[in-house]
């Protein structure tokens, strides 16, 4: 009876082990199955040539907000994207007590506001750390190459400036256009936001800067060369590592500012691509990564300017495509 007991013990424990060991299996094998499906997902996505062959877009309207660099960008792309998807609806938002910005984008998209942002910076340290006091965190999808630019006024007689003099301009060791070989006239800087030193004047918008060059023989203004270099009232200035070697933001050969009304000038993406010209940044979707439907409409969004057609749209809005 004893050895029978143990028999009967010896296979039912046997047949407990078969069970587990193949439940394990079929976990394995559902979970590198499922992996693959991911994978294979993504590298659709990356290899998607066209708006209508990207995936998982989600239905709905979709708040987003952010840098003004983007302008651009989204006049001619989100009506595209609105002909071919019409379910994905796009609503650009305006900060209620703020300018447009890169920081107040993620500001708004941290405060439930957006369901994604355009960043001309990468995500800040304390930004991570707010969103994970939220509950989620903040990932940050390259989509394009910017250019930046100095505009000055057209009557500025100065053949370019260096990165170092640009530094020496900002940390206030330049004051004077005279000392770049200029006339003698104290540098007036403009900026929208977010920045700070001698000289400088904060104004609400970039246009409104353009302006304020455009009136000023002494003015300056820094920002992305696709809005810079078509402007008719301001230059834009070739800038250079070293005085041997300045590069225009621009395309050669430069188109006088008296035929700005038929023709206007473009940026030099080419030297923007290839690192010639020395100030570039990189353009990001900025997705919140909580699992819920504003991630898939980041997502989403972004890989539409992934494909070969969103890229294309892009470099011909004047930046560079990374794909």
């Amino acid at each position: 009876m004893t050895q029978k007991n143990e028999t009967a013990s010896l296979v039912f424990a046997f047949i407990i082990t078969s069970g587990l060991i193949g439940l394990v299996l079929w976990w394995f094998t559902s979970n590198s199955s499922s992996k693959t499906e991911i994978l294979t997902d993504r590298t659709d996505q990356s290899n998607s040539q066209t708006f209508t062959q990207v995936k998982n877009v989600p239905n709905g309207l979709f708040s987003y907000g952010g840098s003004t660099t983007w302008a651009t960008i989204r006049r001619d792309l989100d009506p595209a994207i609105q002909t071919v998807l019409p379910q994905f609806r796009l609503r650009y938002t305006h900060p209620s007590q703020a300018m447009p910005s890169t920081g107040s984008g993620i500001r708004m998209l941290l405060d439930n506001q957006l369901s994604f942002a355009h960043a001309s910076r990468p995500i800040e340290d304390k930004e991570y750390e707010q969103a994970k006091q939220r509950g989620f965190t903040l990932v940050e999808i390259p989509v394009a190459i910017d250019g930046r630019a100095i505009a000055v006024h057209p009557s500025l007689n100065v053949p370019g400036i260096t990165m170092q003099q640009r530094e020496d301009i900002y940390a206030g060791k330049i004051t004077n256009w005279n000392q770049l070989g200029g006339p003698n006239l104290s540098i007036k800087r403009y900026a929208v936001q977010g920045d700070e030193g001698e000289n400088l004047e904060i104004v609400p918008t970039p246009t409104e800067a353009i302006r304020k060059v455009a009136e000023n023989p002494a003015g300056m203004f820094e920002a992305s060369a696709p809005i810079l270099v078509s402007q008719c009232k301001v230059k834009t200035l070739p800038l250079g590592r070293n005085s041997n070697q300045l590069i225009t933001p621009y395309k050669q050969p430069f188109v006088p500012l008296s035929e700005c009304s038929s023709r206007r000038n473009e940026a030099n993406t080419q030297a923007f691509l290839t690192g010639e010209y020395p100030l570039t940044r990189r353009l990001f979707v900025v997705v919140k990564k909580n699992s819920q439907i504003d991630q898939q409409a980041g997502e989403a969004y972004a890989n539409l300017l992934l494909t070969e057609q969103g890229q294309e749209m892009i470099q011909k809005a004047g930046f560079v495509k990374i794909r």
